[in-house]
């Protein structure tokens, strides 16, 4: 129909040999009027998606609902920007006269083709849709996938982005994640096993542990950090050379390593001016005393090795 009414301009100027030409000029211009739209279009929904994290992101209760919707308006900036382009890129094809039904049955063949061929691939977006659903990782989580512990720095619909405490990263697909150990959610323990010695009395131990606790969760920097009082479950285990108790400190997420640090610090030095000892291994060396030699005519006295007794 523009065609038509184009057309019909060019005779009623007198320009009917122009109309020849006008057509691919119109077609030149629908392109570039569609290229126009793509790009007003995802400019738009981009500044939907930010305006929308704003508003949810003012709504959130806590740090760990912003961190989630950070995570969403990744995904859904990074899928608007392949809806857009492939509509697009149709739109185009088919104003320059190339039929997108074939291509779009080659395509169906072609991807069923590629599908038996990549299914690891295939696997790894349909996991990653999953893992953002469910909410198991976000942006900034210190999680535990497929062997690899870090820090989450990306998260796409094919990989995990981690960076441990050396600084390497690793780029897990999620294909490979099989089990999500999050170690980020609401609060987390410092689990602690204290050796102590033998001769050490349990309860005056307990209690230089509990008052080293409640001194650290007074101070400044920890105050916020350590949500509740030492928690001591008591004696774990008895090892070759120490007693071994176990307990734990509540903490803020991704806090409970630099509290454990800290209260086994202040722990040692409290034990220092209690004079309780922190038991190493020890070893003990028995000497035999060395056999007289024999002597001619004297009747040789019965061997008293330790090994054959």
């Amino acid at each position: 129909m523009l065609n038509s009414f184009v057309e019909s301009i060019w005779s009623d100027l007198g320009l009917g040999q122009a109309a020849s030409w006008a057509k691919p000029v119109m077609s030149g211009l629908t392109v570039l009027l569609i290229l126009v739209l793509a790009f007003l279009s995802l400019a738009a929904l981009r500044r939907f998606i930010v305006a929308s994290h704003k508003r949810l992101a003012e709504r959130a209760e806590g740090p760990e609902e912003r961190k989630r919707i950070e995570t969403l308006e990744r995904v859904f900036g990074y899928i608007a920007s392949v809806v857009v382009t492939v509509v697009a890129f149709m739109l185009v094809l088919s104003e320059l006269g190339i039929s997108i039904a074939p291509i779009l049955a080659t395509a169906g063949v072609a991807g069923l083709a590629v599908g038996f061929g990549a299914q690891s691939l295939v696997k790894d977006y349909f996991t990653g849709f999953v893992m953002l659903i469910e909410n198991q990782i976000r942006v900034g989580d210190v999680v535990d996938v497929a062997g690899k512990v870090g820090a989450v720095e990306e998260l796409t619909l094919r990989y995990v982005r981690l960076r441990d405490y050396e600084g390497s990263v690793h780029y897990v697909p999620n294909g490979a994640i099989i089990t999500v150990t999050n170690r980020s959610r609401l609060f987390a323990f410092a689990v602690l096993d204290v050796g102590v010695a033998y001769k050490e009395d349990i309860e005056k131990v307990c209690r230089v542990m509990k008052e080293t606790a409640t001194s650290l969760r007074a101070e400044a920097n920890w105050a916020e950090k350590i949500l509740d009082d030492l928690d001591i479950a008591g004696v774990d285990q008895w090892a070759d050379s120490a007693v071994v108790i176990k307990c734990r400190l509540k903490t803020v997420a991704q806090e409970q390593w630099g509290v454990r640090r800290a209260f086994l610090g202040r722990l040692k030095n409290a034990f220092d001016q209690a004079g309780i000892e922190i038991p190493f291994p020890h070893r003990t060396v028995y000497t035999l005393p060395a056999q007289e030699p024999e002597t001619p005519g004297k009747p040789s006295l019965p061997n008293n090795d330790l090994s054959q007794s």
